[in-house]
C-alpha cells in the first residue's frame, strides 16, 4: 500500500502588498525586512474573507486537478472539483486562524462548501507544522480503513488578521494563503521495489517553549472578563530569538533524522521543502548541514510566512511549474507554535 499525492492546489488573496507599501503604514523599511527575513511581499485578505474561504478555493484547485482540469475557467473548475469531492473520504485542515474559536471546526465548513458528503472532517492545531502533521493524520485514516481511499489535506491561514500591527517585528512576517493536496491510497509502484508517496513521517513537540510563540488572549488561560477594556486584540506574540534558535536546530535535526530513518543521503534528495518562516533560519540550518542552497525550494520572498499553508503552497507551485518529476524524493520539514516540529519523506 502507498499513500500518494494525486492533486495539489493553492490560493492567495488578490491584494499583494510589497515591503515598500507596508512601510508606508508600519515603521519599517524594505531593507530591514529583506535583510532580517528574506520577505519582499505578502498577500492580505479583505475583512470579509475567513479561513474557510481560502481553504475552499485551494481545495477546489486540488480537486479539479484530480478530475483532470487545470484551466482557469472557474465554472469548469468548480464542476470538476465537485466531481472529485464526491470521492473524498476524510478532510484534515491545519490552521491557527480558524473561522470560529473552538467550534465548529473549519474543516466541517469546508466539507459542506465543497459538497463532500457524510465524511469525517477535523482541524489540526500544530502551528506552522500543521500540514506535516496533517499528512500523517490523513495517512492514518486511510491506512486503517479499507473503505477510505482518498483524503483532502489543507493548510489555510489568515495571520494578517491575528497580528498586532504596532509590533513591527512580527507584523511584517506574515501573509495570508492556503494550500491543499489530495492523497490516494494506491498499490506499490510497479517499476521499482520502493513504494511511492508518503514513505515516512517524524513528528515531535516541545511544550517547554509554548510561550515562545502564542496567541495569549481569549482561551481558558486568559479569558475575557466582563467589563474588561482590551487595548490589544488577540494576536500573535513571539520571542524572535527563542524561535530562531529553536527553528535552526530542529530543521537540521529533522532533516538528519529523516535521512537516517529513510536510509538516504543528500544526493538521493531532489528537493527539501521547508516551512517558509524566515530565509535566515533556513540558511543557517542548511549551512550547519552543509547542504547546497539549490536543494531547498524557497518562495518566502513572494508570500511571506503563511504558517501551515507554506509547504502545500510550495508543493503546488512546484507541481504546476513542472519542477516535480515522478520518482523525485522530497523532504518536507516544518516547525512552529506548540512548539512543534517534524517532516515527511515523499516520493512523487
Amino acid at each position: 500500500m502507498a499513500i500518494e499525492i494525486i492533486g495539489t492546489g493553492r490560493v492567495v488573496p488578490p491584494n499583494k502588498v510589497s515591503n515598500e507599501e507596508l512601510a508606508a503604514k508600519v515603521e519599517t523599511t524594505d531593507e530591514w525586512i529583506r535583510s532580517h527575513t528574506g520577505i519582499g511581499n505578502r498577500y492580505i485578505a479583505d475583512e470579509s474573507v475567513a479561513c474557510s474561504d481560502l481553504a475552499v478555493e485551494a481545495a477546489k484547485n486540488a480537486l479539479a486537478m484530480v478530475a483532470g482540469y487545470t484551466g482557469s475557467d472557474l465554472t469548469q473548475r468548480d464542476n470538476a472539483a465537485a466531481e472529485a469531492a464526491a470521492t473524498i473520504d476524510v478532510i484534515i485542515l491545519a490552521t491557527a486562524t480558524a473561522d470560529y474559536f473552538g467550534t465548529p471546526s473549519t474543516a466541517c465548513i469546508v466539507q459542506n462548501k465543497i459538497g463532500a458528503k457524510k465524511i469525517p472532517a477535523m482541524d489540526i492545531s500544530a502551528g506552522c507544522t500543521g500540514f506535516v502533521y496533517g499528512l500523517e493524520t490523513a495517512a492514518g485514516f486511510l491506512s486503517v480503513s479499507p473503505q477510505r481511499k482518498r483524503a483532502l489535506v489543507i493548510g489555510s491561514e489568515l495571520l494578517t488578521k491575528m497580528v498586532n500591527w504596532n509590533d513591527r517585528k512580527t507584523c511584517v512576517l506574515f501573509g495570508d494563503g492556503a494550500g491543499a493536496v489530495v492523497l490516494e491510497k494506491t498499490g506499490e509502484c510497479e517499476c521499482c521495489q520502493a513504494k511511492t508517496g508518503l514513505l515516512k513521517t517524524l513528528l515531535y513537540s516541545d511544550g517547554s517553549g509554548a510561550e515562545s510563540l502564542l496567541m495569549r488572549r481569549g482561551g481558558t488561560r486568559h479569558p475575557f472578563k466582563t467589563g474588561e477594556v482590551v487595548d490589544v486584540p488577540i494576536c500573535v506574540e513571539m520571542n524572535g530569538q527563542e524561535v530562531y534558535n529553536f527553528a535552526v536546530g530542529v530543521i537540521a535535526n529533522t532533516i538528519t533524522a529523516l535521512m537516517n530513518e529513510g536510509n538516504i543521503n543528500i544526493d538521493d534528495v531532489a528537493w527539501i521543502v521547508p516551512h517558509q518562516a524566515n530565509a535566515r533560519i533556513v540558511k543557517a540550518a542548511r549551512m550547519r548541514l552543509n547542504i547546497p542552497a539549490e536543494k531547498f525550494y524557497m518562495n518566502i520572498e513572494e508570500y511571506a510566512n503563511t504558517s501551515s499553508a507554506t509547504i502545500p503552497i510550495a508543493l503546488d507551485e512546484m507541481n504546476r511549474g513542472g519542477m516535480l518529476k515522478k520518482g523525485d524524493l522530497i523532504l518536507t520539514v516544518g516547525f512552529g507554535g506548540g512548539l512543534t516540529y517534524g517532516g515527511n519523506i515523499i516520493i512523487w
